[in-house]
C-alpha cells in the first residue's frame, strides 16, 4: 500500500496521527481555539507533501523520501513530525526526481506545524472573514483556513507555477477548490481585494504597501520581515483608516525568503573584497552578539540590506563580515572572545551603524524582540523601541 492509497483525502488512514499532532500543538500553547483544532485533525498534512521530501543528513546533504516509497511508516512519521520537511532544492528538485542523496538549496518546504498554526492563531481571524495568504507552497496552511473559513473567503498567491500547481492538485485531492493564483504575492491580488487578514507564508524585506492598500481598516497583515536567514520577526500589523498600518513584533520567525527578494550568499574571494580598508580599530562590541536572534534583528534595521557571513581563516582566525554590495561597502571583523579589530572600507561605515544599535541596546537593558514596534506608511517604515530614543529607524522607500 503506498501513502496515496492509505488516504484519498477524505480523511482515512492517518486520523489518529492528526489527532496526536493537534494534541502537541495543545499542550504546547500553538493550538488554542476549538475551530483550528478541527482543521487541524481534518486536513491530512501528508497529501500536501506530494510528491515527496527531503531530510537533512551528514555533510549538508538531502535525502529523499518519495511518497510513492517503499514504507508507508516512515513516511507517516515524516509527514507528522514536528519538523519542517523540504519539499523542493533549487528551484526545481523534487524528491521523485532523486535517486539518491544530493546537495542542493531548500526553495520550497512545509513549514512545521506549530509555526503554521501559531501565526494562523495570531491573525485572529473571524467567521466569514476573508484571508489573502502571500507564498502557497504546499497549501496545507491554505487547507486548514479553507477548512475554517471556506474555501471562497480564502486566496492564496504561489510565485512558483510547479510549486503552485502540486499544491493546487492537493487541495482538490482533500476536497477544496479554492481561488489560487500564480504570480509575485508581493503585489498581493487586487482582484478580490480588499481582505480582512493577509497572511504571509515566506519573508520581505519589508511589508508591502500594496498588502496595505489590499486590507480594509482594522484588517491585520502577519508577516515575517528580515533579510537574514535568522535574527527575524514575526510582525503583526492593523491596517488604519488613514492608509498607514502599525504594530509590533511579536516574536521570533524564521521563513525562506520571498522569491525575488532572496540573494546569493556572498562567496569567492573575500579578501579580495576587503582589499582597501579605509579604517581600522578596534570594536566595542564583539560580533558575537550578532549570534543572538534579538540583536541580529537589530542590526539589520540599523545596516538594511547587509548581508551578514562568517569565515575561519587556514590559520583558524574567525572572522565576519558585512557587506553592502549596491553601496560597495564592507566591514571586516577579526578575533576571537572579546577582542576583534574591524577594517571598513566604502562610503558607509556598515559596522559602526551596527555597533551603535548593539550598545544602545545593551543601554537599554536588552529588550526582547517583541518590544520593537513598527510603522507602516507608503513612502516610509518606522522601527522604535519605546523608552529608547537610539533604537529608531526610518527605512525611506524610493
Amino acid at each position: 500500500m503506498t501513502p496515496s492509497d492509505a488516504d484519498t483525502g477524505t480523511g482515512t488512514g492517518t486520523e489518529s496521527e492528526r489527532r496526536a499532532l493537534a494534541d502537541r500543538l495543545t499542550v504546547h500553547g500553538d493550538l488554542r481555539t476549538p475551530a483550528w483544532r478541527a482543521a487541524v485533525e481534518a486536513v491530512p498534512r501528508e497529501l500536501f507533501l506530494q510528491p515527496g521530501v527531503f531530510l537533512p543528513i551528514d555533510d549538508g546533504r538531502w535525502q529523499p523520501v518519495p511518497a510513492r516509497g517503499p514504507s508507508l511508516s516512515d513516511w507517516t512519521e515524516a509527514a507528522y513530525s514536528d519538523q519542517s520537511l523540504v519539499t523542493q532544492l533549487d528551484n526545481h528538485l523534487t524528491a521523485d526526481r532523486a535517486t539518491g542523496p544530493v546537495r542542493g538549496f531548500p526553495t520550497s518546504s512545509s513549514t512545521i506545524p506549530a509555526t503554521v498554526v501559531g501565526m494562523i492563531e495570531a491573525l485572529e481571524v473571524e467567521d466569514g472573514q476573508s484571508v489573502l495568504e502571500i507564498g502557497t507552497g504546499t497549501g496545507y496552511s491554505t487547507a486548514l483556513m479553507c477548512h475554517r473559513l471556506g474555501e471562497d473567503n480564502v486566496t492564496s498567491v504561489e510565485v512558483d507555477p510547479d510549486v503552485a500547481a502540486r499544491a493546487d492538485a492537493a487541495l482538490e485531492k482533500a476536497g477544496y477548490s479554492t481561488w489560487t493564483v500564480t504570480g509575485d504575492g508581493l503585489l498581493g491580488h487586487p482582484r478580490r481585494a480588499p481582505y480582512d487578514r493577509v497572511i504571509a507564508t515566506c519573508a520581505v524585506r519589508r511589508i508591502p504597501y500594496a498588502w496595505i492598500r489590499q486590507t480594509k481598516p482594522g484588517g491585520i497583515i502577519l508577516a515575517t520581515v528580515g533579510f537574514w536567514s535568522y535574527g527575524t520577526g514575526l510582525a503583526k500589523v492593523t491596517v488604519q483608516h488613514d492608509g498607514t498600518a502599525e504594530g509590533q513584533i511579536i516574536g521570533r520567525s524564521s521563513f525562506m525568503p520571498a522569491r525575488s527578494q532572496a540573494v546569493t550568499p556572498i562567496a569567492g574571494d573575500l579578501s579580495a573584497r576587503t582589499a582597501y580598508a579605509d579604517t581600522e580599530r578596534r570594536t566595542v562590541v564583539a560580533p558575537q552578539l550578532l549570534e543572538e536572534w534579538t540583536p541580529a534583528f537589530l542590526a539589520q534595521l540599523a545596516a538594511p540590506g547587509v548581508q551578514l557571513t562568517h569565515a575561519i581563516t587556514e590559520g583558524g582566525d574567525r572572522r565576519a563580515y558585512l557587506f553592502d554590495t549596491e553601496r560597495e561597502s564592507f566591514a571586516e571583523l577579526t578575533g576571537d572572545g572579546p577582542s576583534w579589530i574591524v577594517r571598513q572600507g566604502g562610503p558607509v561605515a556598515l559596522w559602526d551603524d551596527v555597533e551603535r544599535a548593539l550598545i544602545a541596546w545593551q543601554d537599554a537593558g536588552r529588550p526582547d524582540i517583541s518590544s520593537v514596534r513598527l510603522r507602516v506608511c507608503e513612502r516610509s517604515h518606522t522601527y522604535w523601541i519605546e523608552a529608547a530614543p537610539a533604537l529608531r529607524w526610518e527605512h525611506r522607500i524610493a
